[in-house]
């Protein structure tokens, strides 16, 4: 027990004297909120030049994902652009108008008897060197098909949204959460 106490006291002594401001300054102290350029052996396609942007793209996205719960795409479609490109967890790829899009889209929801989403994170952000503006959101979908099956999958998708405010990219990505252990 003295020992955990001595270690305790120690880490809590060691903190109070770190030479490293406190977050609550930094934040207050009004430094550039861009992440640090990261030392890397890969050529990256985007840098870490990232800043946390405007909300109204992460709600639009958290919009569009309540419409596909819905099972109504076209009730916001005026987020889309007119092309749009997306890469889907399987492979798949798509470049094509707003409304092929939209309307491949609206078929596969079709299959679905419902669509339930719950969101774990998301943010907007904008990468400062490539002035492009981002929504990121983390989440987890539940579907059930026409025939009661259900299926459940975690989601992590990345939208791009052009200087309109209109969402022309997404890739997505995704895991299926197996049945738990009986």
């Amino acid at each position: 027990m003295k020992r955990i106490f001595v270690l305790a006291s120690l880490a809590l002594f060691t903190a109070c004297n770190s030479n490293e401001p406190a977050k609550t300054d930094v934040m207050k102290s009004g430094m550039d909120s861009t992440m640090q350029a990261i030392n890397s052996p890969y050529v990256i396609g985007y840098s870490s030049k990232f800043v946390m942007d405007d909300p109204k793209n992460a709600e639009s996205l958290l919009t569009l994902w309540k419409d596909w719960d819905n099972g109504n795409l076209s009730a916001h479609k005026d987020l889309f652009a007119d092309s749009m490109s997306m890469t889907f967890a399987d492979g798949s790829m798509m470049h094509t108008s707003r409304d092929s899009a939209l309307a491949a889209a609206q078929s596969m929801r079709n299959n679905f008897a419902s669509a339930v989403s719950s969101v774990n994170a998301i943010m907007a952000v904008k990468s400062t060197d490539k002035n492009e503006n981002w929504a990121i959101i983390w989440g987890k979908e539940v579907d059930t098909d026409k025939k009661g099956k259900v299926d459940s999958t975690y989601l992590q998708e990345t939208w791009r949204f052009n200087k309109d405010s209109k969402t022309d990219l997404m890739f997505q990505y995704k895991q299926a959460i197996p049945p738990p252990k009986k």
